[in-house]
């Protein structure tokens, strides 16, 4: 999921290539990494997402096909769940707050975070960067 972030999601798939129920391997992935195969996976889009927005040079429609997602309602729901704000506003405000950053430090000081309840936390892009720790903000 990590690689082929952008393919759609088959967990019934996933679970014959490890020889396994589609429900228990859910169980599993979910006790191993905290949250479902399609929350992982959707944090690893929103992830690439971050990145492909703040590089400036697509418009939030063509991140949101690029990064795998169908409907851009969708992306911008779960974008805005995990981020704090809209791809659109996200797009404004980091490419000024990670100016200057080599592009792996960007990354981390602004990589999508779940609480232990599944909820996203983040800090303001701008803070976030100026502390040098990943984004935290409202919990919704």
């Amino acid at each position: 999921m990590d690689r082929e972030y952008a393919q759609p999601l088959d967990v019934a798939a996933l679970a014959r290539g490890v020889n396994m129920s589609a429900g228990h391997l859910s169980r599993q992935f979910r006790q191993a990494y905290g949250e479902s195969p399609y929350a992982y996976l959707m944090t690893r889009r929103i992830e690439r997402a971050m990145a492909l927005l703040r590089r400036g040079d697509l418009s939030v429609t063509e991140v949101c096909f690029a990064v795998g997602c169908a409907s851009l309602g969708t992306f911008s729901t779960r974008f805005t769940e995990l981020v704090g704000m809209p791809p659109s506003t996200y797009r404004r405000l980091a490419a000024s707050a990670t100016a200057g950053l080599p592009s792996c430090v960007a990354k981390q000081v602004t990589r999508p975070v779940r609480n232990p309840a599944g909820n996203p936390v983040r800090k303001p892009v701008g803070e976030a960067v100026r502390n040098r720790e990943a984004p935290v903000g409202r919990a919704h």
